[in-house]
């Protein structure tokens, strides 16, 4: 990206070349070589494991990122949550979109089969009739077709149907309809992936995997597709044997949160991976004994999964306000302008929060990414 004509701090946190000094904060940090690293460490997991890998996007948001898993990550195309969404990645070049979410409104019904017509694959997950009706009726008007995934609630009770008998007329239905393909079944379960213990959540995984069994031998003359499954339990998930595809996201980025999980010390570590994304802040006042105060608070870091973490030992994030991030510094270490780089409790909202990534490598920036769609929630 040309960015010759941007101004640091107006429109850009730092130039490329620029020293880690001299960054504008708050903004987000990308460590490219861990980064690098997670991304790769997921390819060699999926080409291992005989699954394919469609990572969520809506984690990142970023046009670069979706590209670098693609070209470099073993991905064969992205997951996104929102049409508008995928209106993005599919205008910067992104050819094959899963939004994993029910598109009920007339509108965003229309631009999702506008999305198809423009050499993009897409497809969108349902739970009712209606909805099957009115999307086949929309992709018929633009001679155009989109690959329909039928939610199963596999235990987040959210969306999603459970009856199998109510999953067979919508199968049939689709079937019998000329401008949407089922392709099979979005079957994730959010709601096992942040369980601490590692015992716990296995077993918490293997109902839900027995779920979804049932579900692909009852309807196995339709030969269904499975996609799912999430960074937290992503292994034991795929040991189960019952995903074609992985929905990953958190995975190249990490966050405090998934990174506190519990694991099996038997499990080969390898397959696990570090936090890549930093919120840098600067230290604004020391007037406060045995305390620093940053420049980064609730307006550019999210709390919902907890405080973020430092790097560093006895140094510890304890309060937050908009603009304001109290720093517990028993030593009273900090000086003026010092930086300090923060692991977010929870990357997504975290990156929804900036315009750039700044990509750190050597101490230097290598480049600054867009969050391409920031903010594109309709």
């Amino acid at each position: 990206m040309n960015l010759e004509n941007y101004e640091v701090g107006y429109n850009i946190p730092a130039k490329i070349g620029t020293k880690l000094k001299d960054i504008q904060t708050p903004c987000l940090i990308v460590d490219y070589d861990i980064f690098e690293n997670n991304i790769h460490k997921m390819k060699n997991f999926i080409l291992n494991n005989n699954v394919k890998l469609r990572p969520h996007a809506k984690m990142h948001k970023s046009i670069n990122v979706a590209e670098y898993q693609i070209n470099f990550g073993g991905a064969h195309g992205i997951c996104c949550q929102k049409v508008s969404e995928a209106e993005v990645f599919a205008r910067g070049g992104i050819k094959n979109i899963l939004v994993t979410n029910q598109i009920t409104d007339q509108l965003k019904i229309n631009r999702l089969t506008s999305i198809s017509q423009n050499n993009v694959n897409i497809g969108c997950c349902v739970d009712n009739e209606d909805n099957i009706v009115n999307i086949n009726n929309s992709a018929e008007e633009k001679n155009t077709s989109i690959d329909i995934y039928i939610e199963f609630d596999c235990g987040a009770n959210r969306c999603g149907v459970q009856s199998f008998e109510e999953i067979e007329k919508l199968i049939l239905l689709i079937n019998s309809l000329d401008f949407v393909n089922f392709i099979g079944f979005q079957a994730y379960n959010g709601s096992i992936q942040h369980i601490e213990d590692f015992e716990i959540r296995k077993r918490e995984v293997h109902i839900t995997c027995n779920k979804i069994k049932e579900l692909k031998k009852h309807f196995e003359q339709f030969s269904p597709f499975i996609t799912g499954v999430g960074t937290g339990c992503f292994d034991l998930e795929v040991s189960e044997n019952v995903y074609d595809e992985i929905q990953v996201g958190s995975y190249a980025f990490m966050d405090a949160h998934y990174s506190s999980l519990k694991h099996n010390e038997k499990i080969n570590n390898t397959n696990y991976f570090e936090n890549s994304l930093f919120v840098l802040s600067s230290v604004m006042s020391v007037a406060l004994d045995k305390h620093a105060i940053v420049d980064a608070g609730l307006k550019s870091i999210a709390v919902d999964s907890g405080l973020p973490k430092t790097l560093m030992k006895d140094i510890k994030y304890i309060k937050c306000s908009d603009e304001h991030g109290i720093i517990y510094d028993p030593k009273n270490s900090f000086k003026i302008n010092d930086k300090l780089f923060l692991v977010p409790g929870h990357c997504d909202p975290t990156c929804n929060l900036h315009n750039w990534y700044v990509i750190l490598k050597d101490g230097k920036v290598k480049d600054l990414w867009p969050v391409s769609a920031r903010g594109y929630s309709y």
